[in-house]
């Protein structure tokens, strides 16, 4: 097997290069602009933490290539365009981390037990708004975020401000208060109504020290789990099924998975 003549990095920034090439690259790939990526980015990301879930090692290597190549097509974009290329982009991160890590990097040593790394964290990242212009505390959460992820990063924003319930009593009120705000609402208000009982939910799960996405990530999962179970002892689909004949087969999964006789 013949040497690399260049490290793999470099390969791919001439592939993408070569891609983007005006008059020998590729139709599809010249055709794409930023908004047009952004989704594929999104969608890569999503494959990168689902190979992680299924302990897929060889899947998890293929995701991470897939995401690079994202972080190469949009760098070489702006590379065209004149705003940016690749190497100002793993500069920037570089710089980056090296500050939001004085006690590793910094000529100062810190004691990591005598300061949390999760407020040091914060608080340098909060600096870094604040030089980029932030004036609010909800600054910099991107909009773009999965809706129950941006809730609880938008609620621990306004916590740190002191914006928050002492105890886990206050959000769950506002549930109850919430759901019943839902039942009464018209049909013009339930949309909003059904929001607010969301965004409540996700402060109820936060007051316990619950990421709300992982919790509902385990719920899904177990959801599918059981339907699956229900479908296998139906021996197909469920369609033909009464409700109380489903529910019998719910119970009976349920039963099977804590051990107990169905």
């Amino acid at each position: 097997m013949s040497k690399p003549t260049s490290s793999p990095i470099l390969r791919l920034l001439r592939i993408m290069a070569r891609l983007r090439d005006p008059e020998r690259g590729c139709d599809w790939d010249r055709a794409q602009d930023f908004a047009s990526i952004a989704p594929y980015t999104i969608e890569e990301a999503y494959e990168v933490a689902d190979a992680i879930a299924r302990s897929d090692m060889g899947e998890l290597k293929e995701e991470l290539g897939d995401l690079l190549l994202q972080v190469v097509f949009h760098s070489r974009m702006a590379e065209e365009a004149g705003h940016f290329d690749f190497d100002a982009v793993a500069n920037a991160i570089a710089d980056k981390m090296e500050a939001r890590h004085p006690h590793i990097f910094g000529s100062t040593i810190h004691d990591a037990m005598a300061e949390d790394r999760e407020t040091r964290w914060e608080a340098l990242k909060a600096q870094e708004r604040s030089a980029k212009g932030a004036v609010s505390a909800m600054d910099g959460v991107a909009r773009a975020l999965p809706a129950l992820l941006r809730a609880e990063k938008l609620q621990k924003r306004a916590a740190r401000e002191g914006f928050d319930w002492p105890d886990p009593r206050g959000p769950a009120e506002k549930v109850a208060e919430e759901t019943q705000e839902l039942d009464e609402a018209s049909p013009d208000e339930r949309l909003e109504e059904a929001g607010d009982l969301l965004f409540a939910a996700v402060n109820l799960v936060r007051a316990y020290g619950i990421a709300p996405e992982e919790a509902l990530r385990a719920a899904n999962d177990k959801f599918e789990r059981r339907y699956r179970g229900m479908e296998e002892l139906a021996g197909g689909s469920l369609a033909g099924l009464s409700l109380d004949e489903q529910e019998a087969l719910w119970q009976r999964v349920k039963r099977s998975e804590t051990g107990k006789t169905p």
